[in-house]
């Protein structure tokens, strides 16, 4: 599971680009309960999602219309200019140099050799989200790309992944769960998907997919139909697992939800 302060390679940030901040922050707050806090007028634009005054995602308008509204994934670095020589040495790309963004990080944005982007945060004054793991918060990231074992050795290069596999319920084969080197698989944030295993995703690009949270999958996915989002799969059973669904807001972002088990119970 996810755990702050975040290991080095672990989801640390996660934000919306989207063209209409109040819209989406309408959208989120019916789903999250997520308020929209500005970050300032230098921030130009940017803001977070927050939920009782702590930052569980963030958002910012994109600057172009032919720019698709999506959600990026943020990984944990120590030194972001050393993990964007890893990445080209790797085979990656790096879409956008490594940037001070004032006081508070250091960033940088890149592609896997697959295509599927991600951005790197080097904590500065702000040393990631506030919550994780809780309803309307981060829990799970998936990567879908057509090479599952490249992939894997693109992210283990650069990061430090190690990995665990897990049988699927429906015998179908193994899915490959990734944690922070030497953390251990309490410490797993995100799986691989290959693509063309999954038909929902079959007419995307190699990306990243950030699961929310949620207490009731129904009744989040029921409000996000109501208020204009789109039903990418229904609430589904993942037996051990939970209860999860895909979706995408009104103006196609896509993410998905997910209610765990409960191991108490």
């Amino acid at each position: 599971m996810l755990t702050t302060p975040y290991p080095t390679g672990s989801p640390i940030w996660a934000d919306l680009g989207t063209p209409d901040i109040e819209g989406a922050t309408a959208f989120y707050n019916g789903l999250f309960g997520w308020d929209f806090v500005s970050a300032g007028p230098e921030a130009g634009g940017y803001g977070m999602f927050q939920t009782e005054g702590r930052t569980a995602a963030a958002a910012m308008p994109l600057q172009s219309d032919q720019d698709p509204s999506s959600w990026s994934l943020y990984l944990s670095t120590p030194d972001a200019d050393a993990t964007a020589k890893s990445v080209r040495q790797s085979g990656g790309s790096v879409v956008f140099e490594p940037m001070d963004v004032m006081d508070i990080g250091r960033m940088a944005v890149f592609a896997d050799p697959a295509g599927a982007g991600f951005s790197v945060w080097q904590p500065g004054k702000n040393k990631g989200l506030d919550v994780v793991n809780q309803p309307g918060s981060l829990c799970w990231a998936e990567l879908y790309t057509p090479d599952e074992n490249a992939g894997y050795d693109f992210y283990s290069t650069v990061f430090g992944w190690e990995a665990t596999s897990m049988p699927m319920p429906d015998g179908s084969g193994t899915y490959r769960m990734v944690h922070p080197a030497g953390k251990g698989p309490e410490a797993m944030f995100g799986g691989f998907v290959p693509m063309g295993s999954d038909p929902i995703e079959s007419d995307s690009a190699p990306h990243w997919l950030l699961y929310f949270a949620v207490t009731d999958c129904d009744a989040t996915v029921a409000a996000a139909r109501k208020s204009g989002g789109t039903v990418r799969m229904p609430p589904t059973d993942i037996e051990g697992v939970g209860r999860f669904a895909k979706l995408a807001d009104p103006y196609g972002a896509r993410f998905a939800l997910m209610r765990g088990v409960d191991r108490d119970a």
